[in-house]
């Protein structure tokens, strides 16, 4: 917890590596990962850096493994997992090319082959799908030819009918309806093509047809039942065998010209029916042949993809790491003897002797005999952030995180989210048995982490699953707290628990003669239980009905049936998001002391810390003490119960004046009654007590305004005359020396010229607009406190309403007809539980957890929490191969 309450102690170190062994120690780092190196060489582009012809050469490994990575899946064959494998050498980098590209080639040729194979096979299928179809077209032409030689005979025989007449033959072109059709018998010889084209083209191919040849080819169509495969996509495709007749030998150029554009396949058909015949036997014998073929090559494939299965998610780590090495390489600097390689890494104190154990067997397995060396140095350059974390605290830091990472050595809020965050939301959210299933859903998370971790960071059920589960945690407090407040309330599906016994007497439900219609005599928001509804109901005061002994955990549950339920819970709950408000923004507040001792920055703690503490705590401290006071003083006369909220506002608008008496001759409002009692010296007390924290809090605006910048504006004007006596001194000094500046002490000169270019004005306006900031925000951040209350009785009211509106009226079927009443109960409650799980608990969950995170950001973390810090990001092959880092 130490780590987490304030960043780890970083140091800016130098290596000093052998060049050959450079890539041993940084393997080893690697495998540490507890190192984040600076790059020395920003102004260097990528392709002038040293090691850029190894980073070319992993990218192309990585290219032909993606190449067999897609082929893999395509074949739906899984690689089995690597586990973790250590980097190779650099000389491995040639093996593993070399095999790369054979494995490579040998693939990209089986697949040619295969493509061949598929290619042919679809043309003969194709081919005998036309043979097929164009054997019926044919048999339907020689139908039409004995009917035609029938129809000349007749019309022969017919006395008066000419030999022209008789002659004639349906035309080309023309319907069949009006009898006539293609016969063998014309005087014109007519030839014709056979193809196939897809169908999705066959509409605009017949319009081409028929523009293009002015209606002087004829068309006959019959579609493939079954989709064929295209070789090329693997896609299914759905096509259509046609045949085209037409004369002329112009003709046939232009239809087969228009064939190609619309990527028709032409094949040669025979004219008789015995070769046609002959030829789909001879087809059907190399489809048969192609089959086998490409079913041999397709087990050929298979088995090459499986045993490259076995070792490419071994490959890939590999490669991987080596380029992630190279990568880093990139980033050193070269000494002038060209010998030793120089790189400046930053990483935690209490790790240096691993680093340096690490930096030792790199150098041993590399086999050179110069040490590496590491030295710590000096800078001026903010370090990273880094905090350890586990899986329990990591989600509660990336929330904080999101809103900006700590500046090193800055208080973090993490250890303190993880109470008030999931408490903050359990207080809108509140209803115990909404809450148990977020826990128990949570919990199993919990329980088969190693189950769903191990199938991936989302565990194979999409980011939106992946982001649940990484939070799992967070959403188990979540639900633990959210049943803590339902108990609170009382609440649980909308319904309230009698476990203890109501403290409120049942004998006075039962009472003849009770006043009906006094809803007047018990003002709204006092204590009174109001039942019952019009001429049935009742107030029940608490002298007269409760027994003087508090419910021993939670809210009466006879609240549940009164009428004035809501109103009751709306005080309670406003004055409860109040003062849980004020006491956590106090505790921001708090926190930021020890920011300010730890950065030595001591004028804030009297200018700052103390200032705004008196101005909370002398109003908003004062509301929250007149809550507590309201809450424990009964009032004889309910009408005297003054209201906070005037009575806040009355301490500045009328400003010294005093509280009024209950027994006063004037009448005066309730909002100006003492809460305290009405006694005179209790009023007189209260008014000079107000005046005084008045004036305090008043005070306190010019104290944070003008003490800082007055005292920053003293301090300069003394550094300013020690620093001209300082130079004085130095030009009468004699014998000047060469001094070398390294680079950070270059940036440590230029910042303390920075420092001393000091602008008073500058300094006023920044706190003139912090002062600013911190008093109209702490108003306007109490009031944003209310939407504890608001969501809480948003979710409770919504909850009610589903009860109400779905299960309990589904209560109310079965009186006649119990079985059809179990059935309609049936449906009725999976109903409600269904939108119980997306209304109430994913949607009002996700509203809730948006506000929880609003009131930490905000209210809470802008109290202490600056965030312009950096995130540690070590070179680890574990995150480099998890996907947290890129390349």
């Amino acid at each position: 917890m130490g780590s987490l309450f304030r960043s780890e102690e970083m140091t800016l170190a130098q290596l000093f590596l052998q060049s050959e062994a450079a890539y041993a120690c940084v393997r080893e780092l690697g495998e540490l990962g507890k190192v984040q190196f600076r790059d020395l060489n920003p102004d260097v582009s990528a392709f002038q850096r040293k090691f850029v012809n190894e980073v070319r050469r992993c990218d192309e490994m990585e290219r032909k493994l993606r190449f067999l990575s897609n082929e893999l899946e395509k074949a739906g064959i899984e690689s089995r997992p690597p586990g973790n494998i250590e980097a190779p050498d650099p000389q491995d980098m040639i093996d593993l090319e070399s095999k790369f590209e054979v494995l490579e080639t040998e693939v990209k040729e089986i697949n040619s082959n295969k493509e061949t194979l598929k290619r042919n096979l679809l043309d003969l299928i194709e081919l005998q799908h036309i043979l097929g179809k164009t054997q019926v077209f044919f048999q339907e032409a020689e139908q039409y030819t004995l009917i035609s030689s029938a129809y000349r005979q007749g019309a022969m025989a017919e006395p008066g009918t000419s030999e022209d007449e008789a002659g004639k033959g349906p035309g080309l072109l023309e319907s069949v309806e009006e009898g006539q059709a293609f016969t063998a018998a014309s005087q014109t010889k007519f030839t014709f093509v056979t193809g196939v084209i897809a169908r999705e083209r066959l509409p605009a191919f017949e319009r081409v047809l028929w523009r293009a040849c002015r209606g002087n080819v004829f068309l006959r169509q019959a579609e493939i039942e079954d989709p064929l495969e295209d070789p090329t996509t693997g896609n299914r495709v759905y096509k259509v065998v046609f045949i085209l007749f037409f004369q002329g030998d112009q003709l046939r150029t232009r239809v087969r010209k228009i064939c190609e554009g619309f990527r028709a396949t032409l094949y040669q058909c025979p004219e008789t029916a015995d070769e046609r015949h002959e030829m789909t036997v001879a087809v059907r014998k190399r489809i048969a042949d192609l089959e086998s073929v490409l079913q041999t090559t397709q087990d050929h494939s298979i088995t090459q993809l499986q045993d490259i299965a076995q070792e490419i998610a071994i490959w890939q780590q590999k490669v991987t790491k080596i380029k992630s090495v190279f990568h880093i390489m990139n980033m050193f600097n070269l000494d002038v003897t060209q010998r030793c390689l120089i790189a400046e890494c930053w990483c935690p104190v209490e790790d240096l002797e691993e680093i340096q154990q690490a930096l030792i067997r790199g150098t041993e397995r590399s086999g050179s005999t110069v040490p590496s060396i590491l030295n710590r140095m000096k800078t001026t350059d903010n370090p990273p952030t880094h905090f350890k974390t586990n899986k329990f605290t990591s989600g509660f830091q990336h929330i904080v995180d999101a809103y900006g990472v700590a500046t090193y050595e800055e208080v973090n809020p993490t250890p303190y989210s993880i109470i008030t965050f999931p408490f903050l939301f359990a207080v809108m959210f509140g209803d115990a048995g909404h809450g148990t299933i977020m826990a128990l859903f949570a919990l199993t998370l919990i329980l088969l982490e190693k189950r769903i971790g191990g199938s991936g960071s989302s565990g194979g059920g999409g980011e939106m699953f992946g982001t649940i589960f990484a939070g799992r945690y967070i959403v188990f407090l979540m639900g633990m707290f959210s049943i803590y407040t339902g108990l609170v309330y009382n609440d649980v599906f909308s319904k309230s628990l009698n476990i203890f016994g109501s403290s409120w007497d049942p004998s006075f439900f039962n009472r003849t003669g009770a006043v009906p219609n006094v809803t007047n005599c018990c003002p709204e928001g006092t204590n009174c239980v109001i039942t019952g509804t019009g001429e049935n109901e009742i107030t029940i005061f608490p002298r007269e009905a409760f027994n003087g002994v508090p419910y021993p955990f939670g809210i009466d549950p006879v609240w549940q049936s009164a009428e004035n339920k809501l109103v009751f819970l709306n005080t309670y709950k406003m004055k409860m998001s109040v003062i849980l408000g004020i006491a956590q923004m106090l505790f921001g507040v708090i926190l930021s002391i020890f920011n300010h001792i730890h950065f030595k920055r001591y004028i804030n703690i009297i200018a700052e810390f103390i200032p705004q503490v008196l101005f909370l705590m002398c109003i908003f401290g004062w509301l929250v003490l007149l809550i507590f006071a309201k809450w424990i003083i009964f009032y004889e006369d309910p009408n005297t119960a003054p209201s906070l909220l005037i009575t806040l506002i009355n301490m500045f608008l009328e400003f010294a004046s005093s509280p009024k008496l209950a027994n006063a001759t004037v009448v005066v409002d309730e909002n100006e009654y003492s809460v305290f009692g009405q006694t005179q010296g209790i009023t007189g007390f209260q008014r000079m007590l107000q005046t005084f924290l008045v004036i305090v809090a008043v005070l306190c605006v010019p104290w944070m305004l003008f003490v800082k910048p007055i005292y920053l504006y003293c301090k300069h004007k003394r550094s300013t005359k020690k620093g001209e006596y300082r130079r004085a001194y130095n030009v009468t000094s004699e014998g000047d020396e060469d001094e070398v500046l390294h680079h950070d002490e270059e940036q440590l000169v230029d910042k303390k010229d920075e420092e001393e270019q000091f602008e008073v004005g500058e300094i006023f306006v920044h706190q003139s607009i912090h002062t600013i900031e911190y008093c109209l925000g702490t108003i306007s951040n109490t009031a944003s406190y209310l939407r504890l209350w608001a969501l809480s009785l948003a979710h409770a009211e919504l909850s009610e309403v589903l009860w109400l509106m779905v299960l309990q009226m589904a209560f109310g079927f079965g009186a006649d007809s119990p079985a059809l009443g179990a059935i309609i109960i049936f449906a009725l409650f999976a109903f409600w539980a269904a939108l119980t799980i997306f209304i109430l608990l994913i949607m009002e969950g996700l509203s809730a957890f948006l506000h929880a995170l609003r009131l930490h950001w905000v209210e809470f973390m802008n109290k202490f929490y600056v965030g312009d810090g950096y995130k540690f990001i070590p070179f680890s092959f574990e995150r480099i191969l998890s996907g947290e880092d890129e390349i």
